[in-house]
């Protein structure tokens, strides 16, 4: 009897609550998980911004170790320490077989259903269904998943990181290198640089990006983002991002462009900063009422724009989670992982209630975005206790930000230390 952090309903704190899981069904395996990421996109669901059935255990970007498979699973056994897959891939659907994985037929289910690939969540309390987000639920100390969507990886990767590939990483890096063309010596601009934006920052460098230009309003998330590789920084809060990304380019825009919020503001800018021929890259999760609007004629024929969205990085999980996989442990330096140890084990997720705050989670470090420039930053969660470090710039503002900080509520998942 696992126990899992459950949303009960849309808008509604998270509940830490001991849940039935069912034995694994054929092509199924079960995972006991290490660590799982917090992606903006789980804030999304309780927002309702996206829509998955309530009660749901959230959490899409995980790894693990599995501890028991189902009937026809003969590519993973116990043991096997595996990343997983919000969009488990079949490999031999329409998509599969054309080399698109990422809109594999087969995940669609899962996605909206909120359950496994036959429509049905595995956890249950008191006899009655608990969904799970994209046939993960990664916020529980186990799981049961799609073998199609369980990646085995490397025992010697550290399963902490490797819990972010599965997301963050993967949509990221994608982006850079699979969504978009990038070719040698290209600029290119990076909308947003939470998370996600910061992989699209250093596969926008792995691909020979010459020029990399960070977008932000938060100074704090700048200086992270020339960590992960990029050249120049434009603050949208103190000037316009689109003029401030033409003064960088004698007027041209960018090369490639990338959205990686989710504003329809944001993607209007994207698309403005964007070169004649160039590339605007969207992969930011908008509210469903978004809408892009542009001028076909002087905006994208004369302009000979492409706008392209990008879905989970336009990835191969089969192919490209082993491949950054590789890259980490090669210390490639265009790619590097750095994690916030703490001083005990069984550290894994951390969800945070409020409506205002904006979740990244990239490889060097999680930003929380309240107080406008100021950071609130949760580093550690134990057995026995829940603690909250805040971290504010403005020395004025920590007894404000810490009064706030005992008001958010953190659900979390643990892990066997033996993991660890």
């Amino acid at each position: 009897m696992p126990k899992a952090a459950v949303l009960p309903g849309f808008n509604q704190p998270m509940e830490l609550l001991d849940l039935d899981l069912a034995a694994p069904k054929a092509g199924e395996v079960r995972v006991k998980m290490a660590a799982s990421g917090v992606c903006h996109s789980d804030l999304s669901v309780q927002n309702g911004t996206l829509l998955i059935p309530a009660p749901c255990v959230l959490g899409h970007e995980g790894a693990g170790v599995i501890t028991e498979v189902g009937e026809g699973v003969d590519h993973l056994a116990p043991g096997d320490h595996v990343v997983l897959s919000f969009v488990p891939q079949c490999g031999t659907c329409f998509f599969c077989a054309r080399g698109q994985g990422q809109l594999c037929e087969t995940s669609n289910i899962a996605l909206v259903s909120g359950g496994l690939l036959d429509g049905t969540p595995r956890f249950s309390r008191d006899g009655n269904p608990v969904f799970q987000m994209s046939a993960c639920g990664t916020f529980s100390e186990e799981t049961v998943v799609p073998a199609i969507g369980a990646v085995k990886i490397d025992p010697g990767m550290p399963l902490k990181q490797a819990a972010l590939i599965g997301c963050g990483v993967l949509t990221g890096v994608g982006a850079a290198v699979n969504t978009a063309a990038i070719r040698e010596g290209d600029t290119v601009a990076v909308v947003g640089c939470g998370g996600v934006g910061l992989n699209v920052i250093q596969g926008a460098k792995h691909a020979g990006a010459e020029r990399i230009i960070a977008v932000d309003m938060v100074d704090g998330k700048l200086e992270l983002a020339q960590k992960f590789g990029a050249t120049d920084t434009v603050n949208a809060g103190e000037q316009d991002a689109v003029g401030g990304v033409m003064a960088l380019t004698q007027q041209r825009g960018a090369d490639v462009a990338f959205e990686v919020i989710g504003l329809k503001a944001t993607i209007d800018q994207t698309i403005n900063m964007t070169r004649r021929g160039g590339q605007a890259i969207l992969v930011g999760v908008p509210s469903m009422d978004v809408m892009i609007e542009l001028p076909a004629f002087l905006g994208v024929i004369v302009a000979e724009k492409t706008v392209k969205g990008c879905w989970y990085g336009s990835s191969n999980v089969h192919t490209d989670i082993p491949k950054l996989v590789s890259l980490y442990q090669e210390k490639n330096p265009n790619v590097t992982v750095e994690y916030v140890e703490t001083a005990k084990q069984g550290i894994t997720v951390v969800m945070i209630s409020q409506p205002r705050m904006l979740m990244a989670f990239g490889f060097l470090a999680r930003v929380f975005e309240v107080f406008g420039r100021h950071h609130i930053v949760v580093d550690l969660v134990t057995t026995s206790e829940v603690s909250i470090s805040v971290t504010v710039d403005d020395p004025s503002r920590l007894d404000d930000a810490s009064s706030q900080a005992g008001h958010f509520f953190a659900a979390f998942a643990i892990a066997s230390s033996s993991l660890t």
